[in-house]
């Protein structure tokens, strides 16, 4: 998107304290609001109860902040809490009469996001509803891409190239016998921008590119993969069920329709840079203005996509700060115990995921050296006394 290349000059990032202060604090609300929707994910509820919730959470805790701020510091949702089952790849956020409910043994993802002045942190988690540990191939597909998350941890820092990271998260899901699902793509993330031009894939296609890209200090990434037991490969089943939708800024067609130009300027108001969901609209109105808005590119639809019914897809994302001193990844939720039936032998992940994610100094060098331990040893707890030493 061209309009985050021509703010460059002015943006803000993480050299000014007061940025990574808002990042900070955007990323302990959605933490916390996590926290929230996974107290609510039990059999019977419904999914739409529970997208509410965690998007209440969020706008209370914003609301309360920068009251007395000089000038309106906007703040709230920056991606609606989607709850996805199971074979839904992801961004399942239903409206207002939708019966889902979640059942006993549902592989559950959780996807949502935060932001203070434009400064966003993403989170995404999954878990599985039931007692003790979780085994067989839900475990196996949480493991892949919680492990692969960890392994992107490691290599996206200064100096590295993002086609590397993208040859590394493949390995790792061959290594669980899973496919990483295509189409997914990690952003670094700007001010108000929640899908920048840098970025990588999880997995290359010939339908899929991106530019090669370095990672530089003081950038901003949402590293997002998803993983399945099926082949990566999702389909649209059906359009009616995409609810969440982006303002396109590049797009200036004069729309036709009085709904839709409604629409459009409510959607200005409202949401001029953030996803949002279409509950969050007056529906009828939205109803009839959003097939003209999306045909016409002024609104950039996320789709809800299927696996194949029996296989099972799992999301881990999280949020991570480039520092001068080193990774800092502040958006994450502890997993369930698992018991995947693969494990990590092969010698080139295990060195991955043994580099450290903060740069050692005399002084803190074991209390950042346990850190990064403890964030591998939730990726893969076999490799945990490798994962200390980094």
């Amino acid at each position: 998107m061209s309009s985050d290349d021509e703010r460059d000059e002015k943006e803000l990032d993480l050299t000014s304290p007061e940025v990574v202060t808002k990042y900070k604090s955007a990323a302990e609300i959605v933490n916390k609001a996590l926290q929230v929707v996974l107290a609510e994910c039990k059999p019977g509820a419904k999914i739409v109860d529970i997208c509410e919730k965690g998007d209440a959470f969020i706008k209370e805790q914003t609301g309360s902040m920068y009251k007395n701020a000089k000038k309106k510091i906007d703040r709230g949702v920056a991606f609606p809490t989607c709850v996805s089952v199971n074979n839904v790849v992801g961004h399942f956020s239903p409206l207002a009469g939708d019966e889902s409910v979640l059942e006993e043994g549902d592989m559950v993802k959780i996807d949502m996001g935060c932001h203070i002045d434009g400064f966003i942190a993403l989170v995404g988690h999954t878990h599985v509803l039931q007692e003790g540990p979780v085994t067989g191939r839900k475990a196996d597909v949480i493991a892949a891409a919680n492990t692969a998350a960890e392994v992107a941890l490691r290599l996206v820092r200064p100096g590295k190239k993002n086609h590397a990271v993208t040859e590394a998260i493949q390995k790792v899901s061959e290594a669980y016998d899973c496919k990483i699902v295509e189409g997914v793509i990690s952003h670094q993330m700007k001010q108000n921008v929640i899908d920048g031009s840098k970025s990588f894939l999880s997995v290359s296609t010939p339908e899929t590119r991106v530019d090669d890209a370095e990672f530089e200090e003081n950038e901003v990434y949402a590293i997002d993969i998803v993983a399945s037991t099926g082949d990566g490969k999702p389909k649209l089943l059906d359009e009616k069920q995409t609810t969440i939708y982006r303002k396109d800024e590049s797009i200036h067609y004069q729309l036709k329709m009085k709904a839709s130009r409604s629409l459009i300027s409510e959607v200005k108001e409202n949401f001029p840079h953030m996803p949002f969901t279409s509950r969050s609209l007056e529906e009828k109105r939205a109803r009839l203005g959003l097939v003209e808005c999306v045909n016409h590119g002024h609104l950039q639809p996320y789709p809800v996509l299927y696996e194949k019914p029996g296989d099972f897809v799992a999301q881990i994302k999280f949020t991570v700060l480039l520092m001068p001193n080193g990774s800092d990844k502040i958006t994450s939720h502890t997993l369930q115990e698992l018991q995947p039936t693969k494990t990590i032998d092969d010698p080139e992940i295990k060195g991955w995921l043994a580099l450290g994610i903060k740069k050692k100094k005399g002084g803190g060098k074991k209390k950042k050296a346990k850190n990064a331990g403890e964030a591998s040893t939730e990726a893969e707890p076999m490799e945990a006394s490798s994962n200390a030493e980094a």
